[in-house]
């Protein structure tokens, strides 16, 4: 688990490797990540927007970049949790991610850059 703090917004990160919908033998290795967004201040913000940089060991770095996550731009309000998971492909089975959002408080239009904590990515397949 990995856990950064900017802002008052924890972001926590718990990634795992998915062997049902691993291919080892064609490079594909995935992994699902949960994510937990706790917002520890006093004033609500939505989430907007999201940074992901992605390093795949011996193939480099890739960014990814969007609206939202999931399909959502959830508003998280004072005190509250927001969870998801979403899935990563790497194809060497070693790498870490990590990000950024980008939200906004609802109350003063303040935008907030909030730091996703680097993680690791190891396929359980590769350290035996």
């Amino acid at each position: 688990m990995f856990s950064l703090t900017t802002f008052d917004i924890k972001v926590t990160v718990y990634p795992e490797y998915d062997s049902k919908n691993s291919f080892p033998s064609e490079n594909r290795f995935v992994f699902r990540y949960h994510i937990t967004i706790e917002n520890l201040s006093d004033q609500p913000i939505v989430l907007l927007r999201r940074e992901w940089l992605i390093y795949d060991v011996g193939f480099g770095y890739t960014e990814v970049e969007g609206e939202g996550v999931i399909g959502l731009t959830p508003e998280i309000g004072a005190g509250e949790t927001f969870k998801y998971f979403s899935n990563v492909v790497l194809r060497s089975g070693v790498g870490s991610m990590s990000g950024t959002y980008f939200c906004t408080h609802l109350s003063s239009r303040e935008n907030l850059k909030i730091e996703i904590p680097k993680f690791n990515l190891l396929a359980e397949v590769l350290h035996n």
